[in-house]
């Protein structure tokens, strides 16, 4: 009831923030909240905005319908990003790294609610988009955003969009052995329900791996924000393949994805108060009581060294860029 009584009546500011000169990266900014955020990001004075899409065509069609509305030109660019190969991701990285002069922003939306099963990168592939590719790019864009708070004296964000369904995560891959979360997760195609709880799972990974990041360096010790950010529940082609009950949830229940890209520019405008935490409704919140269980906090330190092996092993050095 919380969450029914948070969609319908939760006011959400429009946003204010004042975004003169800086640079913005979003990714999935082709359509929905993505391309929400991008606008707003773009209408409150950011000198670049870049949308970071699968298909450059699509993102073409997204720039041009943010310049028209924001009458701003010379500011949105579309680079190509596909989330589902770790070799795009990387090569994303390395251009934003040598190409732009500053990274203030980096909202790393992109993501995906797989109905079926299907590997990529040799894992189940909602995982692959949703966590290790999303701390992928993270990692590989720290550098960047670190160099801009040295030579700009600002404290840029990464901000994670995860989501409120992190709480309704059943997680039974918790129950691995030792070293094997995301063996299991990548290898119980015919357990039963493992689809319908696997976008619930990516996000709850989420959540557990930023805070895991914070444990890791707190906000003193690193020049850059990091949070993740829940917009509730959208009208978006997120779910498309997640049949007739979202879309029925969605009917009475979505909010437009203008009011939920609200969400993403406040968290990324946040300071280091909310490092390492859980932005919803314009503010931190407390996560579930599972991730702030001593059982959640467990699993969390299982969760963050099985990732850190993992993404040892696609780009060598990358999480020493925390």
């Amino acid at each position: 009831m919380d969450f029914v009584y948070r969609q319908l009546f939760s006011k959400l500011p429009y946003p204010k923030f004042d975004y003169t000169g800086k640079t913005v990266i979003v990714t999935g900014a082709n359509v929905g909240l993505g391309k929400e955020a991008a606008r707003h990001f773009t209408r409150l004075g950011a000198s670049t905005v870049i949308l970071a899409v699968r298909s450059l065509e699509k993102g073409e069609a997204a720039k041009r319908d943010i310049e028209s509305s924001t009458r701003r030109e010379n500011v949105v660019q579309v680079w190509q990003l596909d989330m589902s190969s770790y070799q795009s991701v990387l090569a994303f990285a390395a251009k934003a790294n040598k190409e732009l002069d500053r990274v203030d922003v980096a909202l790393l939306n992109a993501g995906v609610a797989r109905g079926v099963w299907e590997l990529a990168e040799g894992e189940e592939s909602t995982i692959t988009v949703n966590v290790i590719s999303t701390f992928l790019l993270a990692f590989s864009l720290l550098p960047i955003l670190k160099s801009t708070a040295q030579t700009h004296n600002v404290r840029p964000t990464l901000t994670i969009v995860a989501s409120e369904v992190h709480a309704w995560a059943k997680f039974e891959e918790r129950k691995a052995p030792s070293g094997k979360i995301f063996e299991t997760l990548s290898s119980n195609q015919n357990t039963p329900g493992a689809m319908d709880d696997r976008y619930m799972v990516s996000k709850l990974l989420e959540v557990l791996v930023v805070r895991a990041i914070a444990e890791q360096k707190s906000a003193p010790q690193i020049p850059v924000t990091i949070n993740c950010v829940n917009p509730g529940l959208c009208h978006s082609e997120l779910a498309r393949e997640a049949g007739w009950g979202l879309a029925v949830l969605k009917f009475f229940l979505a909010r437009t994805p203008e009011v939920g890209s609200r969400n993403y520019i406040h968290a990324a405008s946040l300071g280091p108060e909310s490092h390492g935490q859980y932005v919803s409704d314009c503010v931190v919140e407390k996560p579930s009581g599972y991730v702030l269980s001593e059982e959640g906090w467990r699993d969390q330190q299982r969760v963050w060294k099985e990732l850190v092996d993992k993404l040892e092993g696609i780009e060598k050095g990358v999480t020493g860029n925390l």
